[in-house]
């Protein structure tokens, strides 16, 4: 596990090239975190620090740094979607359907459902990204279709939140008569604080989730850091 010191220092510099708009150096370091901390130690501890601070001098400064945001979130999910290029590691998987990960209607973010597919990838767990903003009749088709072992919803915000689209995906069934299956249900994001879970999962990090995944679908984690 890295030390507190290398990891606040590896947001800083991020930080600092982020304000600087320099793409050559976010690019540099975020594959230089990721490759020497891993996917979930390079989210947790580099990557989400440092879009929340970057979040935190937009709102306090009016429109000052939009650009910056925005050119860190891009530079983060390219560098997300290069680690679900890479060769899976072999499972012991049993034959589970897909984890389908997707954004309630009207959520824009993507980056933490980005980063769990990465991670997953590297475990070798099949998953399927339907990303932002996912009609609630999309997603149920998607849910009947795959067949998923669990789907992952992300909402930010309460207001995009919806425990009862949530409720209606969870209830959806697949299977032979007297089999039949239905998937686990995580909710993912702050939307969902405070609300009822009902026979749901709420993890309170990417690294929870990912145990929890890993778990559903057996797999045995790759010989190099998630």
């Amino acid at each position: 596990m890295p030390g507190l010191g290398d990891v606040r220092q590896a947001g800083r510099g991020l930080s600092r090239a982020a304000v600087r708009l320099d793409a050559v150096a976010l690019e540099e370091r975020l594959e230089a975190a990721l490759s020497r901390y891993g996917i979930v130690t390079a989210w947790q501890e580099v990557m989400a620090p440092t879009l929340h601070a970057v979040g935190r001098k937009w709102a306090s400064s009016g429109d000052r740094y939009v650009e910056v945001e925005h050119l860190l979130s891009w530079h983060i999910s390219t560098a997300l979607r290069r680690r679900t290029r890479q060769p899976a590691a072999p499972t012991g998987t049993t034959g589970a359907g897909p984890v389908l990960l997707a954004c309630v209607p009207g959520e824009q973010h993507t980056l933490p459902l980005e980063a769990l597919n990465a991670a997953l990838c590297r475990l070798g767990v099949p998953a399927r990204m339907f990303g932002a903003a996912v009609p609630a009749e999309a997603l149920l088709a998607a849910v009947r279709r795959l067949g998923p072992a669990a789907v992952v919803l992300w909402a930010q915000a309460r207001s995009t939140a919806s425990l009862p689209l949530a409720e209606h995906v969870m209830a959806v069934e697949w299977g032979v008569k007297g089999a039949r299956t239905r998937p686990l249900m995580l909710l993912g994001g702050p939307g969902w604080s405070g609300r009822p879970a009902r026979g749901m999962l709420r993890p309170a990090s990417l690294s929870e989730a990912l145990d929890i995944l890993a778990v559903t679908h057996r797999a045995a984690p790759p010989g190099e850091p998630l």
